[in-house]
Parts: C-alpha cells; structure tokens; sequence
C-alpha cells in the first residue's frame, strides 16, 4: 500500500484539528494517522469512497447492525 505523504497526520493533530482531517479526505483520499510513528488508523469520506458503494439505508443498517452486536445485552435487559 502506498501512502501520499500528504494524506499523513500524527494522532494528536488529528484529536486537535479533527474537522480540518476530516475535510483532508473529501477528494476520495484517505488520510491516515499515526501514532508511535507508525500508520494506526485510516480515516475515509464514505461518500466519496469508490470502493464502497452502500445506499444511505444500508450505512444505517450497517450501523444498527454494530450497535445491535455491541449492546446485545443490554437490549435484552431492557427487554425484560
């Protein structure tokens, strides 16, 4: 995988000044941050991603889906 150094921001530049990282990725490039001077995460403009293409109801089943997973538990105690 190549990385364009531009697209490069350290972790706590990317805590500072999320909204200007975030803005980083509307030509479809993902930006990625470092931590410990190695890549750790990748941020992506889902929108513009032509690698995913998802219509908006299935990004919201996609979410519920996680948040489903993730509080199965307590869904089933509310349930009760």
């Amino acid at each position: 995988m190549n990385i364009n150094t531009d697209k490069i921001v350290s972790i706590s530049e990317a805590n500072r000044n999320f909204s200007k990282v975030a803005r980083m990725t509307e030509d479809g490039n993902a930006v990625f941050i470092f931590k410990n001077n190695k890549p750790k995460y990748m941020l992506i403009d889902v929108d513009s991603y032509t690698e995913l293409t998802l219509t908006d109801e299935e990004k919201i089943d996609l979410v519920a889906a996680r948040v489903m997973k993730k509080y199965h538990k307590a869904f089933e105690e509310l349930a009760k």
